[in-house]
């Protein structure tokens, strides 16, 4: 049977046609440049500083489902407006459930602008004047190294980088006074064993001899720490 025929036959019957060509192959290289590109800024750029397996493959996940999702409803801008809302929706519903540091946001919202954009990338043919108008293949690859070359840029530039950080629970409070301040920092980093380079002394508690304090360092190990917010065992 003719496959035009057959076409015609089953979007009447059903409302879908059996193979679209032009589309087909259009969405598998899309697809593959998108999932090529996100896996290379999630796996080389984000993990080694993080080591966070699961933010990694949401990452790729979500940005693979939001490149489908826009690709297939291509020219309905209700139905592309209410993806997004649902992503939208998704992403307060689970992630407000957990404090997400900036850097895994960034990532997230970056990743899923760049599914956006090669699910959106389009070229049209004007038939009277013989000539395509729209974005090219080539386009669509310097976008994506642009990406890429971002992620790179701003993980490996020391303009952008910051120290480590994180809070702890201090039992001396005798060491708080500003003009003890450097007995302090000496005995948190024989505790420790960091290199602390700033601190910030917040909440005293006289009644349990305690206080909360914000340390600063450098650790290169430590950089990327997605807990370091953190000043309570979470629940499992």
């Amino acid at each position: 049977m003719d496959i035009s025929q057959l076409n015609y036959d089953m979007g009447q019957l059903i409302g879908v046609t059996l193979f679209d060509p032009q589309h087909f192959t259009s969405l598998l290289i899309r697809a593959a440049i998108n999932l090529i590109v996100v896996f290379i800024i999630a796996r080389c750029f984000y993990f080694p500083r993080s080591h966070r397996r699961d933010y990694m493959f949401i990452f790729i996940l979500m940005s693979m489902s939001i490149f489908l999702l826009v690709t297939l409803m291509e020219g309905d801008g209700m139905n592309i407006g209410a993806a997004m809302g649902l992503f939208a929706i998704f992403g307060i519903m689970r992630f407000r459930t957990e404090a997400v540091p900036i850097r895994e946001m960034t990532y997230l919202f970056m990743l899923i602008a760049l599914s956006v954009v090669n699910a959106l990338a389009r070229a049209e043919y004007h038939p009277k004047a013989d000539y395509w108008d729209g974005v090219g293949v080539v386009t669509i690859l310097f976008v994506n190294l642009m990406f890429i070359v971002m992620a790179w840029r701003f993980e490996k530039s020391k303009l952008v980088r910051t120290n480590c950080s994180k809070y702890i629970r201090y039992d001396n409070i005798a060491l708080i006074a500003p003009e003890k301040r450097e007995e302090m920092k000496a005995d948190l980093e024989k505790r420790t064993g960091l290199k602390i380079i700033h601190i910030e002394i917040g909440m005293v508690d006289f009644l349990k001899d305690c206080c909360l304090v914000h340390i600063y360092y450098d650790e290169p190990l430590d950089r990327g720490n997605s807990i370091e917010a953190m000043t309570k065992m979470p629940r499992v």
